[in-house]
């Protein structure tokens, strides 16, 4: 097991300090090493004083629900469902570039609603250091809501979140990355369960051929492919492509494209005019 810097360590020493001065939390959960890793962190606080609340929509693919579960369920720790309705909201299916906004205002309601009903004093989730000044909606939703940000207190970048999670022995230190299925539609088209399901299915069906890092954008009739550069060599065979091909036609895909450029995160908003694009809180 690694050991992590001093530096690093006196960083995790500040993460508790934070979270036991918070009293009680809830924590928005999503199974996401920055967020799981806050979770056994405020239960390692606060114990019982701290809850993790998951998000449940068509948006979350059932294998990242399962294995969100699956880790607090090793770590014993309280973890609640509650059952978001943003596509019912007109303003988030209509997917424009506030989208991220209305799905965590739905779930930040929500969980002031729990919080007030289960006594816990504060909301936190897992915005670390690097996340300030890019493009995330939904950190103005999370400060609307006061929601705090413990590991941006502590100082914590992604790097160092997963140095602590693998030192912790947590399976979750090197998960990739895993935005929710909506950020696979492309901008203005209506985010429908149905090309959601399209996108989980797509997703479900390149890992069992063995891809890890992956993205299917929905582009309508077609499907453009981003998988990581690391494995991108991979699929740069005719039989591999084939499959490829062959797994996107029968979900609805007439057209099956590969980005040359690879997996890359946040790769819509490049077609974001700047004006669309708000600061970011801090």
């Amino acid at each position: 097991m690694d050991t992590p810097a001093r530096a690093i360590v006196e960083k995790s020493e500040l993460l508790d300090s934070t979270l036991r001065e918070l009293g009680s939390v809830l924590v928005a959960y999503s199974g996401g090493t920055d967020s799981a890793y806050l979770a056994y962190a405020a239960h390692r606080a606060l114990g019982d004083r701290m809850l993790a609340v998951i998000a449940d929509s068509a948006s979350l693919p059932r294998t990242e629900l399962a294995a969100a579960l699956a880790f607090t369920a090793e770590h014993g720790i309280p973890t609640r469902i509650l059952a978001t309705g943003e596509l019912d909201n007109p303003d988030y299916q209509r997917n424009d570039s506030q989208r991220c906004f209305h799905c965590k205002d739905e779930l930040f309601t929500q969980m002031e609603q729990a919080r007030e009903q289960y006594g816990f004093r504060h909301l936190a989730y897992g915005m670390n250091l690097d996340d300030r000044g890019e493009f995330r909606p939904g950190q103005q939703a999370a400060a609307l809501h006061q929601a705090v940000a413990p590991l941006v207190t502590a100082g914590l970048t992604k790097a160092e979140i997963r140095t602590l999670a693998r030192a912790a022995n947590l399976r979750i230190w090197d998960k990739p990355a895993s935005a929710c299925l909506a950020s696979r539609v492309e901008y203005g088209r209506p985010v429908t369960r149905e090309n959601l399901s399209q996108v989980e299915q797509a997703e479900e069906a390149l890992h069992n051929l063995g891809f890890r890092q992956v993205r299917v954008r929905h582009h309508g009739d077609l499907a453009r492919i981003e998988i990581s550069r690391t494995e991108l060599s991979r699929a740069l065979s005719i039989d591999t492509l084939d499959a490829i091909t062959a797994a996107m036609k029968p979900l609805g895909f007439l057209y099956v494209t590969l980005d040359t450029q690879g997996y890359r995160s946040g790769s819509m908003n490049e077609v974001l005019p700047i004006s669309a694009i708000q600061p970011a809180v801090s």
